[in-house]
């Protein structure tokens, strides 16, 4: 059992908690809290130091702005004004609501209040739909669209438009990375031929790639239905988070012991037997490092693809904080931060668990 749930973890990526099974099980103690105290609990007290100093640091920024609303107060309007100023502030009033840094406890509140508008804006959606659910059923009946609910989506509901969106752009870098990665790994000429390609197109920016998926789409689509915000911005992820899987590909391809193609050369296989039981087990490790950075360039740049496009998601929800300037703005931006790199953090995790799958490798 307790090898298994060793095994497990390692597999996961989450290897760091096994000194706290080892140690359960009595296992070299010594050895074991030292590599506990290491692996488990100085990152718990870096996160500990992180959130003090982080608060000092927003208590700080506070004491600043407050210092120099008042003393503005004071110059312009004189002694009383300067009085009021610091008493409006004090008492927390909306109208001289200090917007600077917030604090771990407000990030915790804006977290709290995302939460609780979710559960609000899912009940609303529900009592819609059972409210309509009769009028939909009669309209589907006779081949007609169903009246669907168009009220403002929920953070939560923008975190899974974001999952999908990236998804989408992931997939699609994979069906055209991969198959043109092997193509230049099997020739040398071709490789050199297109390279400079490559190396132009890989550098360029997402907003550049927003734009000219922007006009392509725009122009293919003025007579569709489709949702073109969502299709632009997954073509764009798709298109700048590629060339690492590209290269990868590539490379692996290219790399094959030779030894390899040559069995394949004396059993006489196919280019397709050749391709899928020799080159792409052999390419496997390169080819899924590409991915792992392809994924984690694919959630980076979306977040800016969704603000520029204007597409439902968290870059969208994170502007439109941004432009709101309420009274919790801020630490609703903070909140975003952290599911983003959580996120992001976990998608790796994904992908070096399917690594894993696949090609029996102990990378981390």
């Amino acid at each position: 059992m307790k090898d298994r749930s060793i095994h497990i973890l390692n597999f996961i990526g989450l290897g760091f908690f096994e000194p706290a099974i080892r140690l359960a099980s009595g296992e070299e103690v010594k050895k074991n809290v030292t590599a506990l105290f290491r692996k488990v609990l100085l990152p718990i007290f870096s996160i500990f130091f992180f959130l003090m100093l982080w608060s000092a640091g927003s208590s700080y920024l506070y004491n600043i702005e407050k210092d120099f609303r008042i003393e503005k107060a004071f110059k312009e309007r004189g002694e009383a004004a300067a009085q009021e100023e610091k008493k409006c502030i004090e008492s927390g009033n909306v109208s001289c609501q200090i917007t600077t840094l917030p604090s771990p406890t407000q990030v915790w509140l804006g977290y709290k209040s995302l939460l609780a508008d979710h559960y609000l804006i899912s009940e609303k959606k529900r009592a819609f739909e059972e409210r309509l659910a009769s009028k939909n059923a009669e309209l589907k009946e006779n081949d007609l669209p169903p009246i669907e609910y168009t009220g403002r989506p929920s953070f939560v509901d923008q975190i899974f438009t974001s999952l999908k969106t990236v998804f989408a752009g992931f997939l699609l870098a994979l069906f055209i990375a991969v198959p043109i990665g092997i193509m230049l790994g099997l020739s040398e000429t071709l490789r050199s031929s297109v390279n400079w390609l490559i190396q132009i197109f890989k550098p360029v920016s997402p907003v550049v790639w927003l734009l000219l998926v922007s006009m392509i789409v725009n122009t293919l689509s003025k007579n569709s239905d489709s949702d073109s915000a969502f299709v632009i911005s997954f073509i764009s992820v798709g298109l700048c988070s590629m060339w690492a899987t590209l290269v990868n590909t590539s490379m692996g391809v290219s790399s094959v012991d030779k030894d390899y193609i040559n069995v394949a050369k004396v059993l006489q296989l196919s280019v397709g037997q050749k391709v899928f039981k020799i080159i792409l087990p052999s390419s496997f490790p390169l080819i899924f490092t590409g991915l792992r950075i392809t994924l984690s360039v694919a959630w980076m740049v979306l977040i800016a693809i969704e603000l520029l496009a204007q597409s439902p998601g968290l870059g969208l929800f994170v502007w439109e904080e941004f432009q709101n300037g309420a009274n919790d703005s801020n630490a609703k931006i903070i909140v975003a931060m952290f599911v983003i790199g959580i996120i992001g953090f976990l998608l790796d995790r994904m992908m070096l668990t399917v690594q894993k799958f696949v090609t029996f490798t102990e990378e981390t």
